[in-house]
This record gives structure tokens, C-alpha cells and sequence, in this order.
């Protein structure tokens, strides 16, 4: 009997690593579906901005003031989430990004004025899209995945790709087919739908993460005991919120108007807004290449390299406007598309690393500002930039602009050249 013990031990050691590590999938496997759903619907807007703007006579700064919102609205919520997700778990904080969603879509499709929208696609929607976002998914998953977490994060950023790919083409083909107030309709029900086999989850296994994850530790990590205002006496701090704010500035000038962009170019609106959808295929191999060569050629060249392709892309669909054809549209949606998202996996490991402990949720989702900012600015701005000078140039000069102060911080911070 005691021959058989160290076997009989080791096996048993072997089938919980092989439960620990079926159930880190399946927990990547839902947040990737989450996110797949957040970032569609939220995405889905800029469908609709067009129909929404001749049905209601309004200028595209107008319209634009509700996409703009939609981000504001979840990066301020971020530290909310964080903090929610730190003290009650997920089961209530996805819970609620569904809840929210479904009766935000279902108050749309019955929407007469702006403030309604602003109310519903622009406040409601915003606060789901953070509850079942990059926030709550990013601790979660850092429970599973510990080191492994940029790579698992590349994963879930890969759903934005997945989101916009599937939902861009089905809400332009739901709007022909049935008007923009049905297919809010549709998605409201849709996500309302998704609630009861939410809440059926095994959640508290979920919450408690692999216990080989917890055990392990960091030789590199020496105080835990960050807190908020400690946090944000940090250069690092500001040096990744300002990261993500001029990143997202520079994205969502040019991303809230992309469809109406190419049909203004000459593009047929399906074939606009099916060929931005397929950013959502390059986006995976955006993601996932450029977190392998994190493991490379580290992470301040990698996150570099994203940024010029981004800025390649600007220039190729500058271009567009004036050459319109399909090898320049592929090429600008390959470049831009690839990167939309791309530094987001190495960017919130490297504020996981630097702030872990007990109050990441917290910190992390208030560094998670600057990207809601960022967001909201640049698509308003974006907007009024088309409005003022009635074209686009000006507009990708200051996208151009934007992308380049999101760079500097990588050339300059310390923290970060590490």
C-alpha cells in the first residue's frame, strides 16, 4: 500500500490540473462568448447611424453624440465594475451587462428624440457593455490563467473582431429586411434570452479560480498592498491611462464613422459594412500574433509595431477616398483592422502585473477610464470634425495625431520600456 501511495498521489494531482485546466477553458470560453456579445451590439451602431440620421433629418455629430456616449458611459462605469466584481463576483456583475443590454435595445426601437437614444443606446447600453467587459473579464481570467494572462486576454480581445464580423453584416441585412426598430427589437430579446442560462452557471467555482494559479508566485512582485490613491500616485498609472486614451481617441474618430466612410467613397452600404465586418477575422490574427511576439521580442516592440501598421492603415484609407477599390479597402482593413485592438491584451497584463493584488478590480477599471474617454472623444470629435469641414481629411490628420501621443508613453516611461 505505501508503493502505491506517491502513484496514487500523483494521479490525483494529475486529474485536478486536468479539472483546473478544463475549467480555465471553459471560463475563457465565456468570456470570449460575453465579449463577442458586447462589443457586436455596441458595434452594431455604426449600422444603424445612417437610417437613424435620414429617419430623423439629424447631422452626424448629432447621431455620433450617441456612439460617443456609449463609450463614455463604460469607461466611466469601469471602476464601478471593478469594484463590484471585487466585492459581490460575476454572477451579478455579467448579470446586470445582460439585464441592462436587452432592455436598453428593447426602449431603442421605440425611441422619437435624441435624448431617448442618448438614454438607452447611449447610457444603458455603455453601462452593459462595461459589466460584461474587459474589466470583469480580465480578473476572471486572471484567476485561471496567472502568466498565461496576455495570451488568454488575446483571446477575448479576438471577440471584438468576432462581434463586429458577425453582428456589422446581420444588423445591415436585419434593417433591409425588417427596419432599424425591429432589428433593436431582435437584439433586445436576444440578450434578455441569454439571462436564465447565465444564472444556471457553476459561478462559485468560477470565482474561486485554479488553486495553481493562486499558489504560484512571482519572484519579479513585491508589494501587494496597492490601493487606489497609491495607484494613482504612480507614473505607471497615468503613463496606461494616457496610453489608453490617445490609442482610443485616434481608433474611434475613425471607427464610429467607417461605414458611412466607404459609402460616402462609393462602396455599396452592404458590401461597407460587410467588408468592416471582416476586420473582426484579421482582428484575431492581429491579436494573437502580436501577443506572441510579446514572448519574441518583448513587449515594448511588439506593442510599437501595432501602432505603425494602425498608422499604415490611416494612410491607406486616406487613400480610399480617392482611389476607391477593393485591393486598398483590403489593404486598410487588414492594417487598421488587425490593430483596432490588438495592444489592449499586453496593455492590461502589464496593469495587472504592475498593480496586483486585492484591489486590482478597482484600479484596473479606473486606468480602464481613459479608454472610455478616449472613446467617447474621439467619436464625437470624429463627428464634428466631419461636420465643420464637410470631408475627411482633417478628421485622419487627427486620428494620425492621436495614435502617435498613444505611442509616446512606450518610448518614454520607464515602467513601460521594461
Amino acid at each position: 500500500m505505501d508503493q502505491n501511495t506517491p502513484k496514487e498521489a500523483a494521479r490525483e494531482q494529475g486529474s485536478t490540473q486536468q479539472g483546473a485546466v478544463r475549467t480555465a477553458l471553459v471560463v475563457l470560453a465565456l468570456c470570449f462568448t460575453l465579449a463577442v456579445l458586447g462589443r457586436g451590439l455596441s458595434e452594431s451602431f455604426t449600422v444603424f447611424l445612417k437610417p437613424i440620421s435620414v429617419n430623423f433629418g439629424w447631422d452626424r455629430a448629432q447621431v455620433v453624440s450617441i456612439y460617443s456616449l456609449t463609450w463614455l458611459i463604460s469607461g466611466l462605469t469601469a471602476p464601478l465594475v471593478g469594484r463590484l466584481f471585487d466585492h459581490s463576483g460575476p454572477r451579478i456583475v455579467y448579470a446586470l451587462g445582460l439585464l441592462l443590454l436587452g432592455s436598453a435595445f428593447l426602449i431603442a426601437a421605440h425611441a422619437q428624440s435624441l435624448w431617448q437614444f442618448q438614454l438607452s443606446i447611449g447610457l444603458c447600453v455603455g453601462i452593459g457593455v462595461a459589466f460584461i467587459g474587459n474589466v470583469p473579464n480580465s480578473i476572471l481570467l486572471g484567476r485561471w490563467f496567472g502568466t498565461r494572462l496576455p495570451t488568454a486576454m488575446a483571446v477575448v480581445y479576438s471577440a471584438m473582431g468576432g462581434g463586429v464580423l458577425a453582428l456589422l453584416p446581420a444588423s445591415q441585412l436585419l434593417i433591409d429586411h425588417l427596419g432599424w426598430r425591429e432589428t433593436y427589437q431582435v437584439y433586445g430579446f436576444a440578450a434578455l434570452g441569454l439571462l436564465v442560462p447565465l444564472m444556471l452557471l457553476p459561478w462559485r467555482i468560477f470565482a474561486a479560480g485554479s488553486p495553481h494559479v493562486a499558489k504560484k508566485t512571482d519572484p519579479e512582485f513585491i508589494d501587494n498592498g496597492w490601493t487606489l490613491l497609491s495607484a494613482i500616485r504612480h507614473h505607471a498609472f497615468w503613463a496606461l491611462f494616457s496610453t489608453f486614451f490617445f490609442t482610443a481617441v485616434g481608433m474611434y474618430c475613425i471607427a464610429a464613422q467607417i461605414v458611412a466612410y466607404l459609402i460616402d467613397a462609393g462602396f455599396p452600404p452592404l458590401q461597407a459594412a460587410t467588408a468592416w465586418g471582416f476586420s473582426g477575422v484579421v482582428l484575431v490574427f492581429g491579436m494573437l500574433g502580436v501577443s506572441a511576439l510579446d514572448g519574441l521580442i518583448g513587449r515594448r516592440p511588439s506593442v510599437l509595431l501595432s501602432y505603425a501598421i494602425s498608422i499604415l492603415g490611416i494612410f491607406l484609407l486616406w487613400l480610399l477616398q480617392y482611389y476607391p477599390n477593393v485591393i486598398l479597402l483590403t489593404g486598410f482593413v487588414v492594417c487598421f483592422g488587425s490593430m483596432m485592438g490588438s495592444r489592449g491584451p499586453l496593455i492590461t497584463a502589464t496593469a495587472m502585473k504592475i498593480f496586483r493584488g486585492k484591489r486590482v478590480g478597482t484600479i484596473f477599471g479606473t486606468i480602464s477610464i481613459g479608454s472610455g474617454l478616449g472613446s467617447a472623444f474621439g467619436s464625437w470629435s470624429g463627428g464634428l470634425i466631419h461636420d465643420a469641414t464637410h470631408g475627411y481629411n482633417a478628421l485622419l490628420v487627427f486620428a494620425f495625431a492621436s495614435v502617435v501621443l498613444g505611442m509616446i508613453p512606450f518610448l518614454v516611461v520607464p515602467a513601460l520600456r521594461r
